[in-house]
C-alpha cells in the first residue's frame, strides 16, 4: 500500500544543506583540513556504526548512555550511530599501534549523532574534526594540540580579543581528591558535577555535592577550587596544589606559550572539566567572547587510559575535537563567513541557435579540458536574454557562439564584473 503526505521536512535536529549551506561547511572544512595537513596530520575516516559498548565504556553518562541512538541488527548486535570519534580512531589506533611509527598523528571530518534535545548551536546530526597525537607523552605534544587548536582559529582572521584558550588538568583534580579523601565510587560523579558548575546556581551546586554525601570541609575545598580566578588565586585558597605535578605542567604550558606570542590566548580555568570520563590529564576548552554567544566552542585534552577497553595495553593520546555549528556561530558573529556566490567562477554558455547545439557542447568540453566550469543553457534564447540571466544567476562569465562567431571560427567570452569582451578560437 502506497503511504501518502510524507513530511518533505528534514527530521528534527538534522539540517538539509542546499549548495549555499554546503559552501559555507566546506569552506569551514577546507580551512580546518588545511590547517592539520601543515602540521603534519593525516586524514582517516571510521565507520558511522560501532558496537554499543565502546561508548558506554568511557564516553561518560550523557554521550555513553542516554544520547547514544541504539539499534539492534539482524545478528543481534547492539549498535550505535557514533556519538563521537575518540573510542572508534582509538579502536582503529590500537590494531596497528604496536608496528607504526611514532608519534601517529590522525584527523577526520565526519558527521555524527546524539539523541539529544537541539538547541541553538547543537543538532542531533552534526560534523565535527577530530585531531589526535597516539604515541607520544611529551610535554611537546600537548603544547602542539593546544598551539594546533588557536591555529584552527586563527586560519579564519578573527579580531583582536575574539576568543580564549581556557586550560585545566585533570592531575590536579585528582590531587585534590586524594588530599581531601574523595571515595573511589565518589570521583567520576563529581566530575560530571564541576562540570555543569556553570550551569548552576550556586545553592543548587552545594546541595548536588550533599548529595554525593561529601562532608562539609570537601565541599569547601571544592568550591575554593573550582572557583578560583587564576593559579595564583587557587594556590592562595589551596597551597598543597602545588606541590602535584600538573600544577608545574599548567605553569609551564602557560610559560610556553607566552614564549611562542600565544600568551594572550591562554588562560587557566579550574571550572573546565570535560565530560568525557576518559580523560586524564591536560584538558581544555576554546571560547567564543562574543557577547551574543560567550560558550565554548570546542575542547579536548589528554585520555591515555582508553584503549584497554580494546584488550591491549593503554598508550598516550591526546586530541580535540571542534564541531561545525559552533564554530559557524563564532563565524557568523564575528562577521568572517565569506558571502557565497556559487556561479562566480562559473562560465555560461547559452544555446543561441538550435543549429548550435553540437557546436555549443563541442566548446563546453574544451573548456572543461582547461580546467573551467561550464554551464550549458538548455534552452534557446536571444543573446540579450542570455545577459540578463547570466547577470541574475550571478555567473561570472558568459561564453558567445552564435551565427557569426561561428563563421569566423571564433567565440567570445564577456566578464561579466568588468563587461570586457575578449575574442578565442574555435
Amino acid at each position: 500500500m502506497a503511504v501518502k503526505n510524507i513530511s518533505n521536512q528534514e527530521l528534527k535536529g538534522t539540517k538539509d544543506w542546499f549548495p549555499e549551506e554546503f559552501n559555507i561547511r566546506k569552506y569551514i572544512f577546507d580551512k580546518w583540513r588545511e590547517v592539520c595537513l601543515s602540521y603534519g596530520f593525516f586524514e582517516y575516516l571510521s565507520p558511522l556504526l560501532e558496537n554499543a559498548d565502546i561508548y558506554r565504556a568511557k564516553s561518560g553518562e550523557d554521550v555513553g548512555n542516554k544520547e547514544l541512538m541504539i539499534f539492534v541488527d539482524q545478528g543481534g548486535r547492539e549498535l550505535a550511530i557514533r556519538p563521537e570519534m575518540t573510542p572508534s580512531v582509538v579502536r582503529m589506533v590500537s590494531k596497528i599501534y604496536q608496528t607504526s611509527p611514532k608519534p601517529i598523528k590522525l584527523f577526520s571530518i565526519a558527521n555524527f549523532f546524539r539523541n539529544e534535545k537541539p538547541q541553538r548551536g547543537r543538532n542531533r546530526e552534526f560534523w565535527q574534526l577530530n585531531c589526535d597525537i597516539f604515541g607520544s607523552d611529551s610535554p611537546l605534544s600537548d603544547l602542539e594540540i593546544l598551539q594546533m587548536s588557536v591555529d584552527l582559529v586563527l586560519a579564519f582572521n578573527p579580531p583582536k580579543d575574539s576568543f580564549v584558550l581556557k586550560i585545566n588538568h585533570r592531575g590536579l583534580i585528582d590531587f585534590l581528591f586524594d588530599s581531601i579523601k574523595i571515595k573511589k565510587e565518589q570521583k567520576i560523579m563529581l566530575l560530571r558535577l564541576m562540570d555543569k558548575y556553570n550551569k548552576m546556581s550556586a545553592d543548587n551546586f552545594i546541595l548536588a555535592l550533599k548529595d554525593l554525601k561529601l562532608k562539609d570541609e570537601q565541599i569547601d575545598q571544592v568550591i575554593k577550587f573550582i572557583s578560583s580566578k587564576n593559579l595564583d588565586d587557587l594556590v592562595d585558597k589551596i597551597p598543597n596544589l602545588k606541590n602535584s605535578e600538573a600544577f608545574s605542567s599548567l605553569i609551564k604550558i602557560i610559560d610556553e606559550f607566552i614564549e611562542m606570542f600565544y600568551g594572550e590566548y591562554i588562560m587557566f580555568s579550574p571550572d573546565i572539566i570535560r565530560g568525557f570520563d576518559y580523560y586524564d590529564g591536560l584538558v581544555f576548552e576554546l571560547f567564543d567572547k562574543h557577547p551574543d554567544n560567550n560558550r565554548a566552542m570546542f575542547g579536548g585534552g589528554r585520555y591515555n587510559g582508553l584503549a584497554d577497553v580494546f584488550g591491549v595495553n593503554n598508550f598516550p593520546a591526546i586530541g580535540f575535537a571542534p564541531g561545525d555549528e559552533t564554530f559557524k556561530l563564532f563565524l557568523e558573529a564575528w562577521g568572517l563567513l565569506p558571502k557565497v556566490n556559487l556561479r562566480k567562477d562559473v562560465y555560461f554558455l547559452p544555446l543561441l541557435a538550435d543549429s548550435l547545439k553540437s557546436e555549443i557542447i563541442s566548446l563546453a568540453k574544451k573548456l572543461r579540458v582547461e580546467g573551467k566550469k561550464v554551464e550549458l543553457g538548455f534552452d534557446v534564447v536571444k543573446i540579450s536574454r542570455a545577459l540578463e540571466q547570466a547577470d541574475k544567476n550571478g555567473f561570472g562569465h558568459v561564453v558567445i557562439l552564435g551565427e557569426e562567431e561561428l563563421k569566423k571560427g571564433e567565440y567570445k567570452v564577456k566578464d561579466m564584473v568588468s563587461g570586457v569582451e575578449e575574442n578565442f578560437k574555435l
